[in-house]
């Protein structure tokens, strides 16, 4: 679970971001992120009403949510990211969605590292 310090909850922080921030389209995700005055790394998650019920929100976020607290070493320090997810987003699972972050991460180049990957070596 992301830490407390680590989430962005304030209606102005998402605000800012999408204002002055940068946009990364993919497949599944939206990647908005800008420069805070903080040396840490700070997640949002924006999941409309259009891609689902509560029960399948939930789960994308707690995916998200996971995906960014596995791989927080590999952002950049001092950026506020924000996630919006779309339709296509619910039928994907985790490994899907964990390789659209990267892929995001990397064509923004907000990543500090390319992480190796455990598949099949």
């Amino acid at each position: 679970m992301l830490t407390a310090g680590r989430r962005i909850v304030k209606a102005r922080d998402f605000r800012r971001v999408y204002r002055q921030g940068r946009k990364v389209s993919g497949k599944m995700l939206k990647l908005y992120y800008l420069p805070n005055n903080y040396c840490l790394t700070r997640f949002g998650f924006s999941i409309s009403k259009k891609v689902g019920k509560a029960v399948k929100r939930n789960l994308l976020k707690r995916r998200l949510r996971e995906i960014c607290r596995k791989h927080i070493t590999s952002f950049q320090p001092g950026l506020d990211v924000v996630l919006v997810a779309r339709e296509s987003a619910v039928q994907s699972n985790f490994n899907e969605l964990e390789q659209e972050v990267l892929n995001l991460g990397r064509w923004g180049k907000i990543l500090v590292k390319e992480e190796s990957s455990d598949q099949g070596d």
